[in-house]
């Protein structure tokens, strides 16, 4: 049982719990006196699409590559600020919805809390020293609250419904009544609100020119006891039990979004709380099930269940993080990747669907130059293929935006995007920064999960679907690329987010043909000629691809020994940045591999420690990704070395990841969901030659077991492990094929019968 639980109201955000169904979401902060919930739909994002491509890019940009050419590089980015940045410079931002707040009435809390009445029936320790807990059930996606309070026993249970598109919430008397009143509200940019019903209040509002218009309600269901309107106030007195339906639904997805929103209320209230509660944990176990995780002795398992996470974050800082914790850890990056990106929804943003703020961070937008890349690395390997789909949704929103951005901004036919993107789909670029905004390969990277999709789930209709999109990102490329000694090269070009040193002493960020891009550009085009193969596509178009495939600059080592980051061997402004983007190559590519590019391999690991040293990885995305790093490098103990750097440094109470901004720190997914992938990594690797079996196993994890990690194929792989090594493997393939397994060394092909488990190891006979 995973469970992440705390003995007190949250006090802050980062103490609240999250719940979501992809497009709804709410983080329970819980509460005796005050309660607040804190509320996010995916749509609600301030202003309307608009056209933002500077009208001076294209007649500009052969000076710029002039001046790029001849090492005028401060020239040439005055230029570009002047001319590629988009008018107006920024895409729309993501907002909170806003709040749901209980007031009750005449509750404090007990003193000294009768036990008996206040335990659980199983006498449940966790709850004698307060008489509360506050807990995340990970298993049924299920909020869940207790307390003594006012010579009473409350319960309360939170969850957010994608079958019925609800969040709904269901309060408990055990003795007495419960008096309290409910309000919805926001703290500016909302129109009206009021009563819809006698049990029902509700809010709404406009989201600018062109924006979304919007409209969230929530409704009562009482027993016993009184419950009214007054104003804009929900008023219950004396009620035993009572369920709140809580939905918001908008313009963005709906015409009619009101009639959708009271549809959506009715079906839930009649259906009734248990059945809903039903449906929602059927669908929810569907998915969260298909992958367990234990890492230590069977049983350490409930250690999560059994401390607080003050506690667990203590002992970590002190002594490392336990096993248990990282099953919990990995769970948990499951959940928040269901929770925020479901079939029918946008993708996770920077937040996923949890955003405290009208003016968030960066907007809380898609960064697509490894944020929201990063958020789908976990979605094929570990059970969660359909929560890819948002992403793909989104593409298409992009796709007519981007094939504008392509011909009026560079001339060139296709498809391309910068750094960022937003609920529309915007391709231009966002803000005048120099080492991001004017990066060509935002759609082309998204574009390499195409193919990626395609490799686990073998959906060529799917594929079909997609392909158009994929031709024109490939396309976009046939025109921009400038060929220098006979190799094909992007410029402008930029590393993400890094920035260069000339021997003049001169700095810079653009250039020609950056490292990062070459590795992007190979994985987009050769997953664009496979698809070609599948489907059995021949033009002109796939011909020229194969032909600039081969003259794409390959990879070169420096004089530090590490890969280059630029075409020359710069020094750099920020050896430790954060970003590493010149080992995209070994992940998310396989492009670098210990066996069959050892050079290159030990070139990304002197990459690393070069990084390290001068104290990178200081954000949670940058140090989840180098995790997957050294996992591809089968290096576990750097690998956990890093995640305990992770968990220590780069995480709030709640489990959420941390990035620093100002004084403090703020909340960004990508770390959550990058280290999920690390961990399933250290386990199982796959690509469409092989699948490796513990291939970065620490040894402070000793023995354990993993099921249902999926590998490419979508071959379903269960294993288990003892004294740090494989126990025992068997693997479950939906098609029959040949599979080629390694574990260490050893080396074997299993023929795979479609849906026939197959023992592909045991400790007495090795590989089978």
């Amino acid at each position: 049982m995973e469970k992440v639980w705390f003995d007190h109201p949250a006090g802050k955000w980062e103490e609240a719990l999250p719940i979501g169904n992809g497009r709804l979401g709410a983080m329970i902060f819980g509460g005796l006196e005050r309660e607040r919930i804190a509320l996010n739909q995916d749509s609600i994002w301030y202003g309307g699409p608009v056209d933002r491509v500077n009208p001076d890019a294209r007649k500009n940009l052969d000076r710029v590559r002039s001046l790029l050419l001849e090492g005028k590089i401060p020239q040439a980015e005055e230029l570009l600020c002047l001319a590629f940045s988009g008018t107006p410079q920024g895409e729309r931002p993501y907002q909170a919805l806003g709040d749901l707040e209980f007031i009750y009435r005449d509750v404090k809390p007990d003193e000294k809390p009768d036990e008996e009445r206040c335990l659980t029936k199983d006498k449940n320790p966790e709850n004698a020293d307060g008489a509360y807990r506050r807990e995340l059930d990970l298993e049924k996606g299920i909020v869940r609250e207790e307390y003594c309070a006012a010579g009473q026993k409350m319960k309360k249970e939170y969850f957010a419904s994608y079958p019925h598109g609800l969040i709904v919430i269901r309060m408990q008397a055990e003795e007495g009544g419960i008096s309290l009143d409910a309000r919805l509200g926001r703290r500016k940019f909302y129109d009206h609100a009021g009563k819809l019903d006698d049990s029902t209040i509700y809010m709404d509002g406009t989201l600018g020119e062109g924006g979304v218009s919007w409209m969230a309600a929530v409704k009562a269901e009482c027993k016993g006891g009184e419950c009214c309107v007054i104003g804009e106030h929900l008023v219950v007195r004396d009620v035993e039990e009572m369920v709140f339906y809580l939905g918001c639904e908008t313009s963005f997805y709906e015409k009619d979004y009101r009639k959708k929103l009271r549809d959506k209320i009715d079906t839930a209230v009649s259906d009734g709380y248990e059945e809903v509660r039903k449906q929602h944990i059927a669908d929810h176990q569907e998915l969260f099930g298909r992958v367990s995780l234990q890492i230590g002795a069977e049983g350490d398992g409930r250690e999560s269940d059994c401390r607080s996470i003050e506690e667990q974050f203590r002992t970590g800082t002190e002594k490392g993080f336990s096993g248990s914790f990282a099953t919990l850890y990995f769970q948990y990056g499951r959940y928040l990747l269901m929770a925020s990106s479901r079939p029918g929804s946008l993708p996770a943003t920077l937040q996923g669907i949890w955003n405290d703020a009208m003016e968030p961070c960066w907007d809380s937008k898609y960064t697509i130059n490894i944020n929201t890349e990063m958020n789908y690395w976990p979605a094929e390997m570990c059970g969660l293929a359909e929560c890819h789909q948002p992403l793909f949704d989104h593409l298409f929103r992009m796709w007519k935006n981007g094939r504008h951005v392509a011909r009026e901004m560079y001339g060139c036919r296709g498809f391309v995007a910068h750094h960022n993107t937003d609920i529309w789909g915007d391709c231009a670029p966002q803000d005048i920064y120099i080492p991001a905004t004017y990066w060509v390969m935002g759609a082309a990277w998204l574009c390499t999960h195409i193919w990626r999709h395609y490799i686990y789930t073998s959906d060529e209709t799917f594929l079909k679907r997609m392909y158009p999109i994929l031709e024109d990102a490939v396309l976009f490329f046939h025109d921009f690329l400038m060929e220098m000694d006979g190799k094909f090269m992007t410029c402008p070009s930029v590393s993400p987010e890094n920035t260069y040193i000339l021997p003049s002493g001169v700095r810079g960020c653009m250039g020609v043909g950056s490292t990062m891009d070459n590795e992007i550009l190979r994985d987009l085009m050769v997953g664009y000629l496979k698809a070609s193969d599948v489907l059995q596509k021949n033009s002109e178009q796939v011909e020229k691809t194969k032909k600039i495939l081969e003259k794409i600059p390959d990879l070169q080592v420096g004089r530090h020994g590490q890969i280059m980051e630029w075409r020359e061997d710069y020094e750099e402004q920020e050896p430790g940045h954060r970003h590493i983007s010149h080992l995209y190559a070994l992940h998310p590519s396989n492009q670098i591999t210990l066996d069959k590019t050892p050079q290159l391999a030990e070139a990304a690991r002197k990459t690393l420690e070069r990084r390290l040293a001068h104290v990178g990885g200081h954000t949670g995305w940058s140090c989840a990704w180098i995790v997957n790093f050294y996992a591809r490098l089968g290096d576990g103990e750097k690998a956990l070395e890093n995640l305990n750097k992770l968990w220590t440094k780069s995480t709030f109470p709640n489990l959420m990841d941390t990035h620093p901004m100002g004084n403090g720190f703020v909340f960004q997914i990508d770390g959550n969901l990058g280290a999920t992938a690390a961990i399933s990594e250290m386990l199982v690797q796959s690509d469409e030659d092989r699948i490796l079996l513990l291939p970065a196993l620490p040894k402070q994890w000793n023995e354990g077991s993993v099921k249902g990690i999926v590998a490419v194929g979508g071959v379903r792989i269960n294993l288990s492990w003892k004294d740090g090594k494989l126990a025992e493997c068997t693997a479950v393939s939906p098609k029959t094929k040949d599979v080629e397994f390694w574990y260490g060394t050893e080396k074997k092909v299993c023929r795979l019968t479609a849906e026939e488990s197959c023992r592909v190891f045991d400790s007495n006979d090795g590989l089978r």
